[in-house]
């Protein structure tokens, strides 16, 4: 079957947001500068900055699912001075948990779900509060047919409750099977490890290209998600979100 035919068998594209739609490793980074410069630890990279804060967050969602994602970054960010023997103060914690609405959307974002929305209904499946994702929805361009959160859930992804819930919703509200769902994400642990169990189709959006035959020689730069073991393909694969929505619509693609 050509994979044409593999994308229209699809009624309902799901996303991730952030690290698919959002760029967080650069939203984060910035974040994290006030109390980098506060502590004159100009000598802590980006890389070490977002596999410490990939552990940390991850951890804190496993043990406080019900805890709303400004109070995760929150926690995390004192951890993270903790780790690092940096001083931090209630002002710098809140400070890097309110960021998230100044993460910024990826150049082809906006364009790609416009195209994409005039054939498919599009909904968001994401780690954050309802509160931060309106405030990212703004720079996004669409208006999504559905919003499912963790605040929502109770849960943050890679639970497979999140999909669970996902599937739920979209039976009750729309009559989509899960077979009619396409989920697009960045994460292998948040999304695609999950979607697998499930027997959920998804589309990788490999914007760290770690896909890449080079780079599987060499150490993976998982970024700010926490890293897989157990890495294996997901197929298809993208690069950019604006490649994925050009195979999408191209009347040629096979």
């Amino acid at each position: 079957m050509g994979q044409q035919h593999f994308f229209d068998h699809f009624r309902i594209i799901s996303f991730d947001c952030y690290g698919t739609l959002i760029d967080w490793e650069t939203g984060l980074w910035t974040a994290f500068q006030p109390i980098l410069i506060a502590n004159d630890r100009a000598d802590i990279s980006k890389a070490e900055v977002l596999q410490q804060f990939a552990e940390l967050e991850s951890q804190q969602q496993r043990i406080a699912g019900d805890t709303l994602y400004p109070n995760v970054l929150e926690v995390v960010h004192a951890e993270f001075a903790d780790v690092n023997k940096l001083e931090t103060t209630i002002a710098l914690n809140r400070g890097f948990a309110q960021s998230v609405a100044d993460w910024p959307v990826f150049p082809d974002t906006v364009d790609a779900l416009r195209r994409l929305k005039s054939r498919y209904e599009l909904v968001v499946l994401s780690n954050v509060d309802r509160a931060g994702f309106a405030m990212s929805n703004r720079k996004l361009g669409v208006d999504f047919d559905a919003v499912y959160t963790a605040e929502d859930i109770g849960f943050y992804k890679p639970n497979l409750f999140c999909f669970e819930y996902m599937f739920e919703q979209l039976w009750l509200d729309f009559g989509v099977r899960r077979e009619e769902v396409l989920h697009v994400a960045q994460s292998i642990y948040h999304d695609h490890a999950p979607a697998r169990q499930l027997g959920l189709a998804s589309v990788w959006i490999d914007r760290q290209h770690i896909s890449d035959s080079k780079a599987k020689n060499r150490t993976l730069n998982w970024g700010a998600t926490a890293a897989i073991t157990n890495f294996s393909e997901v197929n298809p694969t993208f690069y950019t979100l604006e490649a994925f929505s050009d195979a999408v619509l191209s009347e040629n693609y096979r």
